[in-house]
């Protein structure tokens, strides 16, 4: 099972401005930097989280479908299934029905379930389930993610002649791990 991002979010969950105005910072000369480093504290929190912040299109990769009948979806929330890819034994691609089907999308992991979903013939990827993931608005993302992403940019931003933006994030703040740990999903 892999996850890969189709469409990238077009905001992020942080301003410039926001970010400047935490780090007092009224001059224009490093908003590339700034911008790049909002990006990466998103992707490091989304990474830890299986969240997305910001709405995005992801395709989710199968093999086969799950014994269960019911395919977690491990980026949420889901806001909707766009289209399911079966490939067939001569890989060309038949698209299933979404006819019936069922989504808990804010579940974590989110679930779905397909009434009478084609087989794939091919043994591997045979299966791509396209959907659409985030929070619609910046105001829906958690005040504490927010802050925990803000933190991050700070101090990233602080060692920023230490660290180059490549190994970002090479550093977190005291505290975000707190933050950030109730969206965390624990594995055994």
């Amino acid at each position: 099972m892999t996850t890969t991002t189709l469409t990238p979010p077009t905001a992020e969950p942080l301003t410039l401005t926001e970010v400047k105005a935490q780090l007092k910072i009224d001059t224009n000369d490093e908003d590339d930097l700034l911008a790049s480093l909002i990006t990466t504290a998103r992707q490091h929190l989304e990474a830890e989280t299986g969240l997305c912040l910001m709405t995005q299109t992801l395709r989710l990769y199968l093999d086969d479908w799950p014994d269960s009948e019911v395919i977690q979806l491990a980026k949420t929330p889901v806001q909707t299934i766009d289209t399911v890819t079966v490939y067939d034994e001569n890989g060309q691609p038949v698209q299933a029905s979404l006819q019936d089907h069922l989504l808990d999308g804010q579940a974590r992991p989110a679930r779905l379930w397909l009434r009478n979903p084609p087989l794939p013939g091919r043994p591997i990827n045979g299966i791509e389930i396209d959907f659409t993931a985030g929070y619609r608005t910046v105001t829906e993302v958690p005040d504490t993610l927010r802050r925990a992403l803000s933190l991050h940019v700070a101090a990233m931003y602080a060692y920023r002649g230490v660290v180059s933006i490549a190994d970002q994030p090479a550093v977190l703040p005291l505290g975000y791990e707190r933050l950030i740990a109730p969206f965390c999903r624990r594995r055994l």
